[in-house]
């Protein structure tokens, strides 16, 4: 048997310990993995790294492997000669398996979670891209040996599983008043009529979905979703911030300083009555609470509406009104 230097394959000392041969192994693995690489060596290649790793990785083949090197199978197995070794029991096999002895008509490819990162939880990104379309292929835990997806001679076909069908995305506007009372919209999908509800407080990006209202699923899966992307249209008269609105009001310059009451509209349509108490100021802000747009998650909370005062002086005045201004003027120097 010719010696092979496992350390040297790996490309780590011989100190090198299970955290550094682990990250050695994954990196070659995925250089020369037979569906990553399919140059003409790269198998031969990723069977002697699967072989080197097999032994440096186990405590006790790693120590007989350090003192006898290509003969640790011999002493190992207690005596006899190394070419009857049966690699069939290091290979994902069993003992006098198809194959027979010498070298193993199939290689193991190793733990999914060691060869493609995963510590912590469940397959990497990596292998959810490379294999995620195919069954037989189990997480954390069991399910079919990996030998089924990559195995060589007599190996399973991997079969594809179902697959949902494709979620669909469709923009619909509503009105500011529609998002504050809620809204129904009626959609024509083939043969089916569906009345969707637009729940009262929605924003621009909130999405409705329509379970089983997108594409049907392939191989016996379940229907996708239609989502409904919101976007509600802009409204002269107010501008939202989340569940909160603002306007502007003009009041004239005789209630701002008077005082008085003046009509607000509301995003319900209807108006109510803002007191301006005397002497109020240009730019003076009042807060209507409870008159703002409802919560999404709970309709029964509402926002507020802060509306801004805008004094709108007179025009066009008469001789005795200005003669006024300048008495009201005269006594207020």
């Amino acid at each position: 048997m010719d010696y092979k230097d496992y350390y040297e394959i790996l490309g780590v000392s011989r100190s090198a310990d299970e955290k550094d041969m682990k990250k050695a192994f994954r990196r070659l693995a995925r250089e020369y993995h037979p569906d990553m690489n399919k140059s003409a060596e790269a198998e031969e290649k990723f069977k002697e790294v699967n072989e080197a790793y097999e032994v440096l990785s186990d405590p006790e083949k790693r120590k007989l492997y350090d003192q006898f090197g290509s003969e640790w199978q011999r002493w190992q197995q207690g005596g006899g000669r190394p070419e009857d070794f049966d690699w069939g029991q290091w290979a994902g096999g069993t003992p006098g398996a198809a194959g027979g002895r010498g070298r193993p008509s199939y290689v193991h490819y190793g733990n999914v979670e060691d060869l493609f990162g995963g510590e912590g939880g469940g397959f990497s990104d990596f292998f959810q891209q490379l294999f995620g379309g195919y069954g037989g292929v189990s997480g954390r835990g069991g399910g079919t040996g990996f030998e089924d997806l990559f195995g060589g001679r007599g190996a399973r076909a991997p079969q594809p599983r179902p697959r949902r069908g494709q979620d669909y995305e469709q923009p619909i506007q509503i009105t500011l008043q529609e998002a504050y009372e809620g809204a129904t919209r009626v959609l024509q999908l083939e043969d089916r009529r569906l009345e969707v509800k637009i729940p009262a407080g929605a924003a621009t990006g909130t999405r409705v979905r329509i379970a089983g209202a997108g594409a049907s699923g392939i191989r016996g899966g379940s229907q996708g979703d239609l989502f409904l992307v919101v976007q509600v249209q802009s409204d002269p008269r107010f501008e939202r911030q989340g569940e909160d609105l603002y306007a502007d009001q003009n009041v004239s310059l005789f209630t701002a300083v008077l005082g008085g009451e003046i009509p607000v509209s509301t995003p319900a349509g209807r108006r109510v009555m803002l007191r301006i108490p005397p002497e109020t100021q240009n730019g003076q802000t009042f807060r209507l609470r409870g008159r703002g747009m409802p919560k999404l998650s709970d309709a029964s909370q509402r926002g507020d509406l802060y509306v801004k005062v805008e004094v709108q002086l007179p025009q066009n005045l008469s001789e005795r009104e200005q003669e006024l201004f300048q008495e009201l003027q005269s006594l207020r120097q």
